[in-house]
């Protein structure tokens, strides 16, 4: 008896350190709500996992919001698409490198009889221009994301100050802006992944698209052992490298929502 209780006993603990030890087989990855909310991660994250036996836990927020989380050292890497955010946080010691991984574009949605008239629109500052003097409800995100940095430098551009009751600043993350600009019938901007993958159009249109400021990049970056020695520097340089190589460009091509290819690697 005092023998089989010592044999059930020493396997209930071989099999807790089994667990502890696959427990720990994880990163947490701060990144964008577009690469989540697009689909991305659930697409290619698997293929990753069955490749490594590493685990990648979503942190979805707005870039500025997850180079904070980076910065604390809530996060064991970082996927986001504000090129030169991600510049200066490597330069300000935070990260040790920075690789472009995929990129797509932003575009400019609206409600289908589009009153600013920003279809006719030559470019995205004309197009914004538009929309301002014609007072149109614009729905911003608002939450110093990549998309509303991006936002913000159209509207500079533009020699606008954006303000007063037509424009509506959300502080929320894509999904949830377009679900807004749905019910007010009004105008967004969004990355072009999010909107393809939307489903509450009611009257929304893609009104405005193809300037080539709406180029939208997004990089991987691997985070200072100096600043954060407690992190899984080695499993994140393995999905960093990952993302990197063949095998993760691939995984990024081969996803497509509708037969339509959503991010296009650019890894050099």
């Amino acid at each position: 008896m005092k023998k089989t209780l010592n044999l059930v006993l020493a396997a209930v603990t071989t099999m807790g350190l089994a667990f502890s030890a696959h427990a720990e087989d994880y990163i947490t990855l701060a990144s964008t709500t577009s690469t989540e909310n697009s689909g991305l991660f659930n697409s290619i994250l698997p293929k990753f996992e069955d490749a490594t036996g590493i685990e990648v836990r979503v942190v979805a927020v707005g870039t500025g919001q997850a180079f904070e989380i980076a910065r604390r050292g809530d996060a064991d890497s970082l996927l986001v698409h504000d090129t030169a955010g991600e510049k200066r946080f490597v330069e300000n010691g935070y990260a040790t490198e920075r690789a472009d991984v995929m990129y797509n574009d932003f575009v400019l949605i609206g409600p289908a009889d589009d009153p600013a008239n920003i279809s006719e629109a030559k470019t995205a500052a004309e197009a914004l221009f538009a929309i301002a003097e014609a007072e149109a409800p614009f729905a911003s995100r608002g939450d110093d994301s990549g998309t509303n940095r991006a936002e913000l430098r159209l509207w500079e551009s533009a020699g606008v100050e954006p303000g007063g009751s037509w424009y509506r600043e959300l502080g929320s993350g894509m999904g949830p802006t377009l679900n807004t600009a749905a019910a007010m019938d009004a105008y967004v901007m969004s990355d072009r992944a999010t909107w393809v993958a939307f489903e509450n159009r009611q009257n929304l249109k893609l009104l405005f698209e193809g300037d080539k400021v709406l180029f939208n990049q997004y990089g991987s970056l691997l985070l200072s052992e100096e600043k954060h020695p407690h992190l899984k520097h080695e499993m994140a340089a393995k999905w960093h490298n990952w993302l990197l190589s063949d095998d993760g460009q691939k995984a990024i091509a081969d996803f497509k929502v509708d037969g339509q290819q959503l991010f296009f690697p650019n890894a050099q």
